[in-house]
């Protein structure tokens, strides 16, 4: 008869167990739209829009802020479209390309710059790993 090694088996339960909760807690698609939906409307509320020009003498700041919170689905309906999961089941990265042309086909692509984020979710949670300036 075998002697039963504990050390060996409460191991094994553990990275087991480890392995069952990452798989588990591997954030879906939906969880990284909306992530992405409020670090972007984050970003273009701080960086974007005070930077909005004066029109006829009236700043466009508060107009640009009022344009992204009422815009909420439509932000993330275009990140929707332009993410890539790529599903490892103990985590996912995921891949989305954000360009004007994205958003309005029939706009000149040279009109703004288009950005490449990558993003790795693990355990619920996302980190952000790349973001480029195309």
């Amino acid at each position: 008869m075998k002697s039963w090694n504990l050390p060996l088996s409460l191991g094994t339960a553990i990275v087991t167990g480890l392995l069952m909760s990452l798989a588990i807690s591997n954030p879906s698609q939906p969880e990284y739209e909306e992530y992405a939906r409020e670090q972007l409307s984050e970003y273009l509320q701080q960086n974007v829009c005070p930077q909005a020009p004066k029109l006829w003498g009236k700043s466009l700041k508060q107009e640009c802020k009022r344009l992204v919170n009422s815009n909420q689905s439509e932000i993330k309906e275009i990140i929707s479209q332009s993410t890539e999961r790529y599903n490892f089941i103990l985590f996912s990265i995921y891949k989305t390309e954000l360009s004007i042309t994205k958003v309005s086909p029939f706009l000149p692509s040279n009109l703004l710059p288009s950005y490449h984020f990558g993003t790795l979710g693990v355990g619920h949670k996302f980190y952000i790993y790349q973001v480029e300036q195309q």
